[in-house]
């Protein structure tokens, strides 16, 4: 029991909607001024970026994909819950009947892993099917028009048919590439 109890381990808070940040500032000054920067290490808001084309301009923005949520990396002792409850935003620790439970490890890395794959390359935000119509909006055939016959979410890749002098083309495109008509 005792080394589990000297373990760091994930746990999720929930807090009030729209606060994530203003959450983890204020967590952050009470680790500090509570000396607990040694039980609680880490703190993750999961955000994700998205991609979206918007009156011809590409916009990129960060989004939450567990809004009301964060994660912490502690070693529970009762200071250190004491530190954590006491935030301002915080409701509570996510568990049953008031005992915090740790995430599991794999579902942690996940998170993390799609937190950080994300920050290299933007997901889409609107999502395509096929028979859709759309316009192009990059690239050398910009402010085209066609159909959509395949969609790769993963990717973030279409097949597209366009009309180029009079014949039916197919042409893959990126979702950045595109907006919906």
């Amino acid at each position: 029991m005792s080394e589990e109890k000297n373990e760091k381990k994930w746990y999720a808070l929930h807090i009030y909607a729209g606060q994530e940040e203003k959450v983890k500032t204020n967590l952050e000054q009470r680790i500090e001024s509570f000396g607990m920067g040694n039980k609680i290490t880490r703190i993750l808001i999961p955000k994700e970026k998205i991609a979206e084309v918007r009156n011809g301009k590409r916009r990129i923005y960060r989004r939450k994909f567990f809004p009301g949520y964060i994660l912490i990396q502690a070693d529970l002792t009762d200071e250190s819950k004491y530190v954590i409850r006491g935030t301002p935003g915080v409701a509570g620790f996510i568990g049953s009947h008031n005992k915090p439970i740790p995430l599991d490890e794999k579902e942690v890395g996940n998170i993390e892993y799609r937190v950080g794959i994300l920050e290299k390359k933007p997901r889409a935000g609107a999502s395509f099917e096929i028979g859709e119509n759309i316009r192009i909006t990059r690239g050398p055939f910009a402010n085209f028009q066609g159909e959509v016959i395949g969609v790769n979410s993963h990717q973030q890749r279409l097949k597209v048919l366009v009309s180029i002098f009079g014949r039916e083309t197919p042409m893959e495109l990126e979702y950045i590439d595109v907006e919906k008509l």
